[in-house]
């Protein structure tokens, strides 16, 4: 299912911030690693419905992916 795109770019935003917090980084930072996330495709497509998801689980799926990708 779809969100909404006004809704989607708020849950964008409380998404980034959540991601900024638990990694302590810049919003700027965060921003970059949301938008190259798998978690932003999944979302912006609607699948599984993501924006479901709480702000916190979706950061923390998204600093997960980051961490299997470098190792």
């Amino acid at each position: 299912m779809k969100a909404d795109k006004t809704l989607l770019q708020f849950k964008y935003d409380s998404v980034i911030e959540a991601l900024a917090k638990q990694k302590n980084i810049t919003l700027r930072q965060a921003l970059d690693l949301f938008y190259k996330s798998g978690v932003y495709h999944e979302m912006r497509e609607g699948i599984s419905d993501m924006h479901c998801r709480s702000d916190i689980y979706l950061a923390e799926e998204i600093l997960n992916d980051l961490n299997t990708t470098l190792t």
